[in-house]
């Protein structure tokens, strides 16, 4: 019961605290207004150089905005409380790390499905792409495996978040590597073999690809062994984050770095 109060109240606690000293007007131009814009000059992009459809652009980005609030939160979430030296009494208390590192997660995944969910149906109004309804709930389920795997690569920030001074500089590397390895603007078979491979690997690559396909009028069960990988992946990212912030800890308590920022 104990370990449950940490993960569910410990985590939304923590996530409530990033915007704690910030108006809440804050989350509306970065996470509901920029992916819209990113959207729309993406769309632009392509129309002006003849390339891919506007649901091909709409969909590789709305999915791709996810990782603004899933690395960055993960990051400030842990890097966060270094910052304001409270993470050594974090640390000190005799709650598991499991549910006290990824009880923090929780309402992150839940916000970047959200901000997905919100940027590919705004984009859509948009631009006027019928997407059929029978695809709405397989969509949505896509959406939130989507920000579970994205993620697990924000808790791999977080955990370097006990070491060096500033996430924010390698969350937005992470986000500028995503829209370039996902498929999000460019197809995956179109770009060299070496960056397919490393595609393959990365989160959103197979969820992007797989509500592509949902929106051009497959099943669910035509895109379930996309969505099974892109939870794999995900779900291989926050073992190695995890694995890497207890390695983190263990470092910072051996060189005394724990609060040093």
């Amino acid at each position: 019961m104990t370990s449950l109060r940490v993960f569910f109240i410990g985590g939304i606690t923590s996530y409530r605290a990033l915007f704690y000293w910030l108006t809440p007007w804050v989350y509306v131009p970065s996470l509901l207004v920029a992916p819209i814009f990113q959207i729309l000059l993406f769309v632009y992009i392509g129309r002006a150089a003849g390339l891919e459809s506007d649901e091909f652009y709409v969909i590789g980005n709305a999915l791709q905005y996810a990782a603004i609030p899933c690395v960055f939160a993960m990051g400030f979430a842990i890097g966060g409380e270094r910052y304001q030296k409270t993470l050594g009494s974090i640390l000190v208390s005799p709650a598991r790390r499991l549910p006290l590192f990824l009880g923090r997660a929780l309402p992150v995944i839940l916000n970047g499905a959200f901000v997905a969910a919100f940027s590919l149906t705004v984009g859509c109004l948009l631009l006027g792409i019928d997407v059929p309804s029978s695809a709405f709930a397989p969509l949505a389920v896509v959406v939130l495996v989507c920000a579970f795997s994205c993620t697990g690569l924000g808790l791999i920030n977080g955990a370097l978040g006990l070491r060096v001074r500033e996430t924010g500089v390698l969350a937005n590397i992470m986000f500028g590597l995503l829209l370039i390895f996902t498929g999000a603007n460019v197809p995956v078979d179109q770009l060299p073999g070496w960056m397919q491979r490393i595609s393959d690997v990365v989160p959103l690559t197979h969820g992007i690809e797989a509500a592509r396909e949902l929106a051009a009028g497959g099943t669910f069960a035509d895109v379930a062994g996309l969505v099974g990988t892109e939870a794999l992946v995900g779900l291989a990212y926050g073992v190695l984050g995890y694995a890497v912030l207890r390695f983190m800890e263990w470092q910072s308590r051996a060189h005394a770095t724990l609060e040093t920022a």
